[in-house]
C-alpha cells in the first residue's frame, strides 16, 4: 500500500482562511496543473481550459459578487442554521495567490465524443475528475485549495469573458497556507459531520437510506 497517497488524500481541505498569499512557484503550478491536464476524460475529449487569475481588480468584484450570493443563501435561513452560516467563511478569493477557474467545454471533441451518447453529463464528470486531480497534486505540493461555490455562471462568464457554450465549474482559490487544518471547516463549525462509510455502502441493490439513523 502506497500510504503517502493516502496521506495527501485525507490531509487535502477546502481551504477558506489558511491562505498566506505568497505567490506560488511557477515549477510547482506548472506541476499542479499538468496534474489536472492528465486526468481521464470521455472519449479522450479533454473538455476542460485553465484560466489563471492574478489581477487584484478582477479578484474583488468577484469577490464582492461571492459575498452578493452568500447573503441570498443567508437570508434564506433561520434560528441555528442561520447563526452557525453567519460564522462560517466561504472563500479566499482575495487572500489566495490566485484563482484558477476551471470550464467545461461541451463541444470539444464533438461530434462524435465516444462513450457520451448514452450520458450527457459525462463530459462535466470528466472536467471534476481534472479538478480532484489538481486537488490531490496541490495539496502534496503544500499548497491549499478552496472551490468557491457561491457565484452564478453568467456572471463569472461576463467578468472572464469566457465564450456562450462554455461553462465556468470551479472558481478554485489556490495558494500557500499557513496549515490545513485537521476538521473540515462546516464540521468544525457544527454545519454538518462527515457520514461513515456504512451508511453509504449498498450491495447488489440500492437500500433506501434512514436518514434517521445517520
Amino acid at each position: 500500500m502506497n500510504q503517502l497517497f493516502y496521506d495527501v488524500l485525507h490531509r487535502r481541505r477546502d481551504v477558506r482562511a489558511e491562505f498566506t498569499g505568497e505567490p506560488i512557484d511557477d515549477a510547482v503550478l506548472t506541476r499542479v496543473l499538468e496534474a489536472a491536464h492528465a486526468a481521464p476524460s470521455v472519449g479522450m475529449s479533454q473538455p476542460w481550459d485553465f484560466v489563471l487569475v492574478r489581477d487584484p481588480a478582477t479578484r474583488e468584484e468577484f469577490a464582492r459578487h461571492v459575498h452578493e450570493e452568500r447573503e441570498v443563501f443567508a437570508a434564506s435561513l433561520d434560528g441555528e442554521r442561520a447563526e452557525t452560516f453567519a460564522k462560517i467563511k466561504v472563500e479566499g478569493i482575495r487572500e489566495s495567490s490566485l484563482g484558477i477557474v476551471v470550464t467545461y467545454d461541451e463541444q470539444r471533441g464533438a461530434p462524435a465524443v465516444l462513450g457520451r451518447h448514452a450520458i450527457a453529463d459525462a463530459g462535466l464528470y470528466s472536467v471534476c475528475l481534472a479538478i480532484q486531480n489538481l486537488w490531490l497534486a496541490a495539496t502534496a505540493e503544500g499548497l491549499g485549495v478552496g472551490w468557491v461555490s457561491f457565484y452564478r455562471e453568467p456572471a463569472l462568464a461576463d467578468l472572464l469573458g469566457i465564450p456562450a457554450g462554455i461553462r465556468p465549474v470551479a472558481w478554485l482559490c489556490v495558494g500557500p497556507v499557513t496549515n490545513l487544518a485537521e476538521v473540515p471547516d462546516l464540521e468544525r463549525h457544527g454545519w454538518r459531520s462527515r457520514a461513515p462509510l456504512a451508511s453509504a455502502l449498498h450491495h447488489e441493490r440500492f437500500t433506501p437510506r434512514d436518514e434517521g439513523s445517520a
